[in-house]
């Protein structure tokens, strides 16, 4: 079975073999060089490698050029567009997980928002974009923003965040930081701005290499959802990516699946050290305190009783621009509970 590690990650037609080992290694040998310095969309020395060609989620998509009118769906894929300054780009996003990060806020502010969920297809082909950007592969439906091969027909390309794939051999298994940032190597690739990219990898990594993971050996469960029967962070999905990086011990990490449903009783029988909450607008930390405290089967957990929480906002949990960030919180919190 090929696996998401082993299969190519771009097969870049027309290059030579020179430019051809430096973009699919992430351009590392432009790591320093300053990403104002690179004409719109970054039409330089590296962003003349096209056409390019990206086996996605299973479907093929080749790119003559960088996309100029791009739809975004779901708050990962604008976070990623924004992080790599390509907010000039950008016609349209929708089904955003709450407000951007305050860093990016400014760019974000002017941008045409269609919808609060996912945008249908006449409200996305309604800006005409060259490129819808799509966080699940659900988002790419007929109830959606389209499906890829009517899309494609249009003259529409489409990609899927890779952390999303759920196909055999393109679910990442499990999701790795390093898989997180040969995608947005991947991203700036696409953009033509391998240099962003290559900038922003070494900056999450310098950041990630900082941080000193708990060493209490503390288990946790990661609470997304649900009320009758939680819905909880599994085995091999950035939970459990984040959860390796804090020094914490999943107790659903014998789940090979990146989310999984559990009882309660199987909740209350793993008795975790600290809870994960995770924070949306439409179901806050706060609302799941309150249902932990007053369920009978938690409300005596010790991890209830001591109210041992610790918060992730929702667009953390998916891989991102905010995975990293969400560690470092995480072991603050973590501290703070020790302290």
């Amino acid at each position: 079975m090929r696996t998401h590690a082993t299969r190519p990650l771009l097969a870049v037609a027309a290059l030579g073999a020179t430019a051809a080992v430096a973009l699919l290694a992430g351009c590392a040998s432009t790591a320093g060089a300053d990403p104002a310095a690179s004409p719109a969309n970054g039409a330089g020395a590296e962003a003349s490698a096209y056409p390019l060609t990206i086996d996605n989620c299973g479907t093929e998509v080749t790119f003559d050029a960088a996309p100029e009118r791009v739809v975004t769906v779901k708050s990962s894929t604008l976070e990623l567009m924004l992080a790599l300054g390509l907010e000039d780009t950008i016609v349209g996003t929708a089904f955003a997980d709450g407000p951007v990060p305050e860093q990016y806020a400014d760019d974000a502010a002017g941008l045409e928002v269609l919808s609060d969920k996912v945008p249908s297809q006449e409200a996305t082909l309604a800006v005409e974009p060259d490129l819808i950007y799509a966080g699940w592969e659900s988002n790419l439906s007929a109830e959606g923003a389209g499906e890829r091969d009517s899309l494609a027909a249009l003259g529409v390309a489409s990609y899927v965040a890779p952390a999303a794939c759920k196909g055999e051999g393109y679910m990442p298994d499990p999701l790795t930081f390093d898989e997180v940032f040969r995608e947005f190597e991947e991203a700036g690739a696409i953009f033509g701005v391998p240099d962003r990219a290559a900038e922003l990898v070494a900056s999450q990594r310098a950041a990630l290499e900082a941080i000193s993971p708990s060493q209490d050996g503390l288990t946790a469960l990661w609470y997304s959802s649900g009320d009758d029967q939680p819905f909880v962070g599994a085995g091999i999905g950035a939970p459990q990516m984040i959860m390796d990086a804090a020094g914490l011990d999943n107790v659903a990490a014998d789940v090979h699946d990146t989310w999984t449903a559990m009882s309660w009783e199987a909740v209350v029988e793993a008795d975790p050290d600290v809870i994960v909450l995770v924070d949306a607008p439409w179901n806050t930390a706060d609302a799941k305190i309150a249902a932990l405290s007053s369920n009978p089967a938690t409300a005596a957990l010790p991890a209830v009783q001591g109210e041992r929480y610790v918060i992730v906002d929702f667009p953390s949990t998916e891989a991102g621009v905010r995975n990293v960030d969400a560690v470092a919180s995480i072991v603050e919190q973590l501290d703070a509970l020790e302290g």
